[in-house]
């Protein structure tokens, strides 16, 4: 394919991508308003994430399965019509059990938006030139990312209230969906089609079960860290993951590969992953209410404060994109990119509530760099590792693992911050003599109606618990700079597939990869098995 050709066919799979990290951030600057609204608690906030990451993760993994056996075309409108019904669903919720069953709905949405997008851009561009391309889509990131708080708080200030984040979506959708039907034509050769149910249901179980214990326990309300109902949580929810990795072992089409997740490069891309979606939705979802709750910013000025981050992430990500695909090195933007989340995470670890909104700026470009170099180009290294047969499930292994290390971040950061908050409220209430009755004085969110003095103690407990969650945050990414280093560069190859023969050789000479076969250059396996008559009908698209 032509780069016209090319950006022809991105044009409604980005306008799709960009909808659904719209979608995913146009709510964060509107969180605190909503728990207010609806009387929810902390824990409530981070489950508002949560269950919309743990639904993107859970799913991740059967939409790229159902990329490499059905038309990617297909699924990639099926997503949006799933995540039009879930943000209509949203809109309308009156009662936060509501709101987190739209919120699992869009997830399951934006698993697949995810996961086909990486899919699909593997299937058509060679991973020598995919930098510049997954560097476009680091830009659309990017604007949603920033678009995202600034539309959101706007629509939160103006009459049109908090309801219409999720209902704003839902024309970007439509738009999308009708982009794709024009603009995207790619060739789809057709597979027995088997589905890993079992393995699906073991993995959903095993991961919600693990991020249900995670939420709740060490709360008062609930039970402790060590209790029969946590053993009873671990345990089952380990049981279930064994159970997971023996029926993956022995089924014909896995939904999580054992061989390609096993290979070195692909395995510490996961693990550095994790840590990576630990550190960009664990932290950056409580940045917003570190601006609107503890520094008293209106959900209009939280969307602009957080604007450096979003400019370091688009930096970090078309620079590095652009230089990948000019020099074919890749492994130096890794490493520099997760000493760059390092150093952001250990700075905001020294915020609190009197921090200069400035220097927190700084603190925040320098993270919105580090995760500008890393997200995209850890699933460049795996899909040049693998055939493109294999490019959808490879890459939603990868985002199946952010996404879980997201929504492990975002509930165990959310209750050490609930419980943090709860401590330091109690003893700045204790300080000012004020008698506070009940266990939960810090778990509310609803400010608003608060007497001042009270209110203020509140605001300085939320501003100083933020720093430790920072602080946890940056001692995961600690494992991403381990994994990043420990990873093999291989150059990146000019051709869309491998041949298995050259993919043998690549493994007989050693993880460097290096040699004649290494930079073989072969047809894709879909285009040697077109016959005249599609080559004539591909050429005419």
């Amino acid at each position: 394919m032509t780069h016209r050709q090319i950006m022809e066919a991105l044009t409604g799979l980005l306008a799709a991508f960009f909808t659904a990290i719209l979608s995913s951030t146009i709510v964060a600057n509107a969180l605190p308003t909503i728990m207010s609204e609806l009387k929810g608690t902390q824990t409530d906030f981070a489950w508002v994430i949560t269950a919309a990451l743990l639904a993107n993760a859970a799913t991740t993994p059967i939409w790229g399965k159902l990329a490499d056996l059905f038309s990617k075309k297909v699924l990639v409108q099926l997503s949006i019509v799933i995540f039009v019904a879930g943000s209509v669903m949203a809109g309308l919720s009156a009662t936060i059990p509501l709101l987190l069953t739209a919120r699992v709905i869009q997830g399951v949405a934006m698993g697949g938006l995810t996961a086909l997008a990486q899919a699909i851009i593997g299937s058509m561009i060679p991973p020598r030139d995919r930098g510049k391309y997954s560097g476009y889509m680091g830009a659309v990131m990017a604007v949603g990312t920033a678009g995202g708080p600034l539309l959101g708080g706007f629509i939160v200030d103006s009459p049109l209230g908090w309801r219409w984040t999720f209902f704003v979506c839902v024309p970007l959708a439509v738009v999308a969906l009708v982009l794709l039907q024009i603009t995207l034509k790619i060739p789809h050769i057709k597979r027995p089609a088997k589905i890993d149910w079992l393995g699906s249901i073991l993995l959903t179980s095993g991961v919600s079960l693990l991020l249900i214990w995670v939420s709740f326990a060490g709360n008062p309300d609930y039970y402790d860290w060590w209790s029969w109902q946590s053993a009873l949580m671990v345990g089952g929810g380990v049981l279930l993951l064994a159970l997971l990795v023996f029926v993956e072992s022995k089924v014909a089409q896995p939904i999580i590969p054992l061989k390609i997740i096993s290979e070195r490069t692909t395995a510490l891309a996961i693990v550095a992953s994790v840590a990576v979606g630990v550190a960009m939705f664990g932290s950056s979802t409580f940045l917003g209410q570190y601006f609107q709750v503890a520094r008293g910013a209106t959900p209009t000025e939280a969307g602009l404060l957080t604007l450096p981050m979003i400019a370091g992430n688009l930096i970090g990500s078309v620079v590095s994109g652009l230089l990948i695909s000019r020099t074919g090195k890749w492994k130096r933007y890794l490493v520099v990119g997760s000493i760059l989340l390092i150093g952001g995470l250990g700075l905001g670890g020294t915020m609190d509530h009197t921090t200069e909104l400035w220097q927190a700026g700084i603190f925040m470009a320098i993270l919105g760099l580090g995760l500008g170099m890393l997200m995209q180009n850890l699933v460049l290294a795996v899909q040049n590792t693998v055939s493109a047969r294999d490019i959808g499930t490879a890459s939603a292994s990868v985002a199946f693992f952010r996404s879980v290390g997201g929504a492990i971040g975002v509930s165990v950061l959310g209750a050490v911050l609930g419980n943090r908050v709860k401590e330091l409220a109690a003893q700045g209430f204790a300080a000012a003599g004020i008698p506070v009755g009940g266990g939960s004085a810090g778990a509310t969110l609803d400010l608003a109606d608060m007497p001042a003095p009270v209110r203020d103690i509140m605001r300085a407990a939320y501003g100083d618990a933020t720093a430790e969650i920072f602080l946890i945050a940056g001692v995961i990414a600690v494992v991403a700079l381990i994994a990043v280093l420990l990873i093999t560069e291989r150059p990146l190859r000019r051709t869309v597939d491998i041949q298995p023969a050259t993919h043998a050789a690549d493994a007989a000479q050693g993880p460097a990869g290096t040699g004649e076969a290494a930079e073989r250059e072969v047809q894709p396996r879909e285009a040697r098995q077109e016959s005249p008559t599609a080559e004539l009908t591909s050429a005419r698209n």
